[in-house]
């Protein structure tokens, strides 16, 4: 999230919404445009809260799209670490060969998928997924830890596979159009309806904290939405690469104290050499 431009917008919605409260304000009877206020105030009641379920409900489903691509990166680098140590069973040369493509993998996830999600964009399939498979068929396992690696192998790419689907699909965004639609058609008919509590009587300072706090509720909820909606977007509180970075240096010291030597089929962004 963009602290300024969250800021700003915030400060905008409440000039805005002030600045026409008591504007109308002038304009608006003694009392209120309402003749029996208390009547009024219980339809508010009715209508705030309805917004306040709807709201709540689309805060819900898009917390849960965000937490589940933060779950998703962790097992995804998780599985990458734990795949890493699978290879090492494997028969050579194809346990050198899968420990170098894992890394690459990594890379990929870091410099070529995460630019593209931070982007609003859907990165296609991880290119070095389908390299594992291909070296994946060319293995041969004889002996019986050979056997147990490789059936744990395909149980972490599945693993991994899910997870990346995961991270890769909060990136759309999966609050629907209509959901959207709803929500600021509600979200218009409460700040319209406050509009008419707008009293000349009234002093004006209380007039306009109450429109602009309703103002403000209204834009930090939308910009809480969008954000939950799409986790990659730069600014504060986004979702980094930050555990496939820390996994991938794991699994660097591992190899060094192991005297595991891996010959990387890329460069430092993943990208086939």
């Amino acid at each position: 999230m963009n602290v300024l431009y969250t800021v700003l917008t915030v400060v905008g919605s409440v000039g805005f919404a002030v600045g026409l409260f008591l504007l109308l304000r002038r304009f608006a009877p003694e009392g209120s445009f309402f003749s029996d206020g208390d009547r009024a105030a219980g339809v508010f009641g009715v209508l705030a809260t309805g917004f306040s379920v709807l709201l709540g409900f689309v805060i819900f489903l898009a917390f849960t799209s965000y937490d589940t691509a933060r779950s998703g990166a962790r097992t995804e680098a998780v599985d990458v670490v734990q795949m890493f140590e699978t290879a090492q069973l494997m028969p050579r040369p194809a346990s050198a060969q899968l420990s170098g493509e894992l890394i690459c993998y990594g890379r990929a996830v870091i410099n070529v998928e995460w630019p593209l999600l931070e982007t609003g964009q859907q990165p296609d399939l991880n290119p070095w997924g389908v390299q594992l498979f291909r070296t994946l068929r060319t293995v041969v396992a004889k002996t019986a830890a050979e056997q147990a690696a490789y059936s744990k192998w395909l149980d972490q790419t599945s693993d991994r596979e899910q997870a990346r689907l995961d991270r890769v699909q909060a990136g759309a965004g999966v609050i629907p159009g209509p959901l959207w639609l709803i929500l600021a058609i509600t979200g218009i008919l409460v700040a319209l309806y406050a509009l008419l509590f707008a009293d000349p009587a009234e002093h004006f300072l209380p007039q306009g904290v109450i429109a602009g706090t309703i103002a403000a509720m209204l834009a930090i909820s939308v910009l809480v939405i969008r954000f939950l909606d799409n986790p990659y977007t730069p600014g504060f509180g986004t979702l980094k690469p930050t555990e496939m970075q820390r996994v991938l240096g794991q699994i660097d010291s591992a190899s060094q104290a192991l005297g595991v030597t891996v010959k990387l089929p890329c460069d430092a962004d993943g990208r086939p050499l």
